[in-house]
């Protein structure tokens, strides 16, 4: 779901780094504003791509709480019902996308699937409104297994894939696995595309994002993880951004967290949060 338009902030001054040889994007004056992020920036060695990528999140302590504190993305508070961000379904992106999924939903056993019997008989994909997405299944989406499932609450696709010693996001939808990193494609007049790796907002939901009650990029209660964005969901950069692009940008932010030279995440600064 690449986006529209993409513009740097005008809150940087770039740099060099020796060693590494990619560019490095510091913020004048932290202080100037509240959501302060710094970047660094890259040319991709074998595509006309420049890669930009959001350090102060990537190096943040942003994790997963869902069933631990996180309050689901309705209109109010909904930590009793452990949805996390599965109550609308997921959209999926293209055909291999619905294609992927609907295999690995075959190979679903039942006590990894909650709704298993529902699904293979009525369908576990629907189309609302032209786009294409995981069917709904009493107020959330099909593959999620509720609170008291003998098999565990949360994703069916994280609990086959802990089975089968594979990543998640190998039978997920992809909208499902890449959340909360987002990766937007800009192309320019000349056909040089610009890819950014940040964190997911609100405001890429659209006007449905402002009716979040709470949304996890924003809550200090998820910033408290014990590794890294970029260790914890290594697997999902690897595949937003490829095996050596990706090796690169690690290799950067381990010298950056040895350094112990970093911009702290707003949400942390905000709280005063372990960096």
């Amino acid at each position: 779901m690449p986006p529209r338009c993409w513009q740097r902030s005008p809150l940087t001054a770039s740099k060099r780094h020796p060693s590494s040889g990619l560019r490095l994007s510091y913020p004048e004056s932290v202080a100037a504003t509240d959501n302060a992020h710094e970047w660094v920036s890259f040319e991709d060695a074998k595509e006309e791509r420049t890669w930009l990528v959001d350090v102060t999140f990537l190096t943040s302590r942003w994790n997963c709480i869902f069933g631990k504190g996180c309050k689901g993305i309705l209109e109010e508070d909904a930590s009793d019902l452990v949805q996390g961000c599965c109550s609308y379904g997921a959209h999926f992106s293209d055909e291999a996308d619905i294609e992927r999924v609907s295999v690995a939903a075959r190979k679903l056993r039942s006590e990894e699937w909650q709704f298993r019997a529902d699904g293979l008989r009525d369908g576990f994909i629907e189309v609302v409104d032209g786009a294409t997405k995981t069917r709904l299944h009493h107020d959330a989406c099909i593959f999620l297994n509720r609170p008291g499932f003998a098999g565990d609450p949360g994703c069916a696709f994280h609990i086959a894939a802990r089975r089968q010693g594979v990543p998640h996001l190998k039978l997920q939808p992809e909208v499902c696995w890449q959340v909360p990193v987002r990766r937007e494609d800009l192309v320019d007049e000349l056909g040089h595309v610009t890819s950014t790796i940040t964190q997911w907002d609100r405001r890429h939901w659209g006007e449905a994002g402002e009716d979040f009650h709470w949304w996890c990029s924003e809550a200090p209660e998820a910033f408290e993880g014990p590794e890294p964005v970029y260790v914890s969901l290594a697997p999902e950069l690897t595949e937003l951004m490829g095996k050596r692009n990706f090796a690169e940008v690690r290799r950067y932010l381990d010298e950056r967290l040895a350094a112990g030279v970093l911009l702290p995440h707003p949400v942390v600064r905000s709280k005063k949060l372990p960096a």
